[in-house]
């Protein structure tokens, strides 16, 4: 028969001062994290002559007119450049995950001569800086006719030029069992109903940390619309936002940073939507 215990002596008892000591620390650092987009929320809230002349979080005084003024202020109202950088960003995430999922499926699962040669080739693509390829991509896109378009936007997407997601869909791939694969070939299946019917299904954390880090990176992507995007009727946000500064005459502070308050808003309810994906995806735990 188990005896009862007893009630630990209180100074016997675990010290939890470490833990809230800990808690207050994560919390100081998340403030000071989180201060610039607050001090951006609160300057956009200000009469755009106290942005600089009152540096705290408190405004003196509260205005909404940054809002009016920096959606009427450029060629088009902004919602014009927020459905511009939807559309780039909507074809890219439905690029990203059919052109890498296809990439992943074949190197995780199909045998075809020198696999493991372009499966290197394509990882060493991951190690290739952004910037050394941008001059021939822009010389091959000009000869092409395709600049102030949305393709050399959108077409890396559908060519799965993201190596990070094919590798991130092949490890996660490689955990599921081939016994699943191998049923499905009993039953009739080829690779293409294999792919659509068993392996896709099983990959939705990694699908949805793709299509989350696909949005995040084209939705703020500057460098790339502001090379190939010159007509303002095709504007994406990142660069309608650039167009509120003027480095020759006065700008537009108070109606940027209300336009930049707004163009966080796809960005934080996309992440929130499947964010419960995003650590199954980064971890590639598959199924156990």
């Amino acid at each position: 028969m188990a005896t009862p215990s007893r009630p630990v002596p209180v100074l016997f008892r675990p010290f939890r001062g470490g833990r809230v000591a800990k808690h207050i620390l994560l919390i100081g650092f998340g403030l000071v994290m989180l201060y610039p987009l607050l001090w951006m929320i609160s300057s956009s809230l200000k009469p755009e002559e106290l942005i600089f002349r009152e540096p705290g979080l408190l405004p003196s005084q509260i205005t909404f007119e940054n809002y009016t003024e920096g959606w009427y202020a450029l060629k088009h109202p902004f919602g014009y450049y927020l459905w511009n950088s939807a559309v780039v960003t909507a074809i890219s995430v439905v690029a990203n995950l059919v052109a890498c999922s296809l990439a992943a499926y074949a190197f995780a699962r199909l045998n075809f001569p020198l696999k493991k040669f372009w499966f290197a080739i394509m990882l060493g693509t991951i190690m290739l800086p952004h910037h050394v390829t941008i001059v021939p991509q822009y010389i091959m896109f000009s000869e092409l006719g395709l600049i102030n378009t949305i393709w050399p936007l959108v077409m890396p997407k559908i060519l799965a030029t993201d190596a990070f997601f094919i590798f991130l869909m092949v490890q996660f791939i490689r955990t599921l069992p081939r016994e699943l694969d191998e049923a499905a070939e009993i039953d009739g299946a080829g690779y293409w109903r294999i792919y659509i019917r068993v392996v896709m299904p099983l990959c939705m954390p990694a699908l949805a940390t793709t299509a989350i880090f696909t949005f995040i990176w084209t939705w703020n992507d500057f460098l790339s619309q502001l090379l190939y995007l010159n007509n303002p009727d095709n504007f994406t946000v990142p660069v309608a936002l650039r167009t509120f500064l003027d480095a020759s005459s006065d700008s537009s502070w108070g109606p940027m940073f209300a336009m930049s308050i707004i163009a966080l808003g796809p960005i934080f309810g996309f992440f929130l939507a499947g964010q419960k994906y995003l650590i199954r995806g980064v971890a590639t735990t598959g199924l156990k």
